[in-house]
């Protein structure tokens, strides 16, 4: 067992096995029992376009996710187009990040402080959330990890003779670069750092070349994020902050700071709590104080913040060891495989949960399912709302046949995500036409009003002059068919 290796042999240990136990929860359930949701659909329809067809959509909509596209769409052009092409890079990017926090921990609290966090991002129910998550919100929190693990080298090696510090910087920008042009609110992990950098008391020379080399960071992603301010329609769906959505966040501060005090840190030491604490609060924090400005509260923006929580989350389980050690000399390592354990049981609903398809708000192949059973060709087929499209994009044999009679333009060819519909009069002629018509929209329990002109006509038309022969709801979707009266 891990207690009764010798020290000098758990190098590769601290990292390798949290990465393996991370890869272990990723691939457990992953296909979520191939279903793909409307979030993972819009990857996997650009992820099909051509380099050149991504990039002029990228100039319409989506801007701030177009290397994570770029990305994927190098993936679905070497291995193909599946759930697991899809999902395997967040995986992989936890994984990551999992060993980045144990390298991390074990600097700044000892090996069962850097296992214990490691073990413990993958099981935070954020996390396994977003470690089957065909979207970039994974990888940002692989580059957080890495950068404060490049941080923590800098600020805890020795000055000296021969040593040179400016590729680990160099790497530190551009890991932080890479990052915010992934999610340009990746950059809160600037101030977080900041914060870190106070509470060690970092000299002068420390300052300036955290600033300097930042500062090359944000230069680098501010055309990113002043381009992708003339999309903010597209997260317009964001509610205000309300006080309820706080709760979240009092509650993971609460648990990092409890777990701070347990490692008792103190100011102008580097420790876990200095890199922990911060990593985990200022983005939370931050992202609220943005929001009161404009609503962008959204826990996926600030994932990379739960690598902060797994740093003190290991720094209390490193204290528990060592304050057991000399009640337990032998048994004392036992503490941390015992508190993952437990952690697993106590979590195994969250962990089923999340790997069922009734965790997303819809299955876009599911309904694609229902489609290919109900169509017939010849029959015409209607989206509400548009965006709704997308089941047809993930899975266009299923709606081999069938006249898409309200698009105008295709998405590729409008350069959208859900391509471009004709005026309410032409859809409302179009419909007239013909004589069995298949509604695809969301089920009831997830559906909102719309008010766009052309959904309402396409109801005005199958109200009137059509009645439902079936109707079908399956995981969050909605086909009807509708033939004339």
């Amino acid at each position: 067992m891990l207690c009764h290796i010798p020290a000098a042999r758990r190098g590769p240990l601290v990292w390798l096995v949290p990465s393996l136990w991370t890869v272990a929860l990723g691939l457990w359930g992953l296909s979520r029992q191939d279903s793909v949701w409307r979030d993972e659909a819009a990857t996997w329809q650009v992820a099909g376009r051509s380099t050149g067809e991504i990039l002029d959509m990228l100039g319409n909509v989506d801007a701030v996710h177009g290397l994570y596209y770029l990305l994927m769409h190098g993936l679905f052009e070497l291995f193909g187009a599946s759930t697991t092409t899809l999902r395997l890079p967040s995986v992989l990017a936890v994984a990551a990040a999992a060993a980045c926090v144990a390298v991390t921990g074990r600097r700044l609290g000892g090996f069962w402080a850097g296992l214990g966090g490691g073990m413990a991002l993958g099981l935070l129910p954020a996390v396994q959330f977003y470690l089957q998550e065909g979207r970039p919100y994974a990888l940002v929190a692989a580059g957080a990890g890495l950068s404060t693990l490049l941080l923590v080298s800098l600020l805890s090696e020795v000055p000296g003779p021969g040593r040179r510090a400016w590729p680990r910087w160099t790497a530190y920008a551009v890991t932080v670069l890479v990052c915010a042009l992934l999610n340009w609110l990746s950059l809160l992990v600037l101030p977080a750092h900041a914060a870190t950098l106070w509470w060690v008391r970092a000299g002068r020379r420390v300052w300036l070349r955290w600033a300097a080399y930042g500062a090359c960071a944000v230069a680098g992603a501010l055309p990113l994020v002043l381009f992708s301010r003339s999309q903010s329609d597209q997260v317009s769906w964001i509610p205000p902050l309300t006080w309820h959505m706080m709760i979240g966040p009092a509650i993971l501060l609460t648990l990092g700071g409890v777990c701070a005090l347990a490692d008792r840190p103190r100011a102008g030491r580097l420790s876990a709590s200095a890199v922990g604490l911060p990593l985990l609060a200022v983005p939370q924090l931050g992202l609220i104080g943005i929001s009161l400005v404009q609503p962008l509260f959204l826990d996926r923006y600030v994932l990379f913040s739960m690598a902060g929580l797994a740093l003190l989350i290991g720094a209390g389980l490193g204290a528990a060891v060592r304050s057991a050690r000399p009640l337990f000399p032998q048994g004392a390592g036992l503490l941390v495989p015992g508190a993952i354990g437990v952690s697993v049981l106590a979590l195994l609903p969250v962990e089923l949960d999340k790997r069922a398809p009734a965790s997303r708000v819809d299955d876009v192949l599911a309904v694609a399912g229902e489609v290919a059973r109900l169509g017939r060709p010849g029959d015409a087929v209607l989206f509400v709302p548009a965006a709704r499209r997308d089941t047809a994009l993930v899975s266009p044999g299923a709606f081999a046949g069938l006249a898409d009679v309200a698009l105008e333009r295709s998405p590729v060819a409008s350069a959208t995500l859900k391509g471009e519909e004709a005026d309410p009069a032409r859809i409302r002629e179009a419909l007239l036409g013909q004589r069995r018509v298949l509604l695809v929209t969301d089920a009831a329990k997830v559906a909102k009003p719309s008010g766009a002109a052309r959904d309402a006509a396409k109801a005005a038309v199958l109200k009137e002059r059509f009645k439902v022969v079936e109707d079908r709801q399956v995981r969050g979707r909605r086909v009807t068919v509708y033939e004339r009266r």
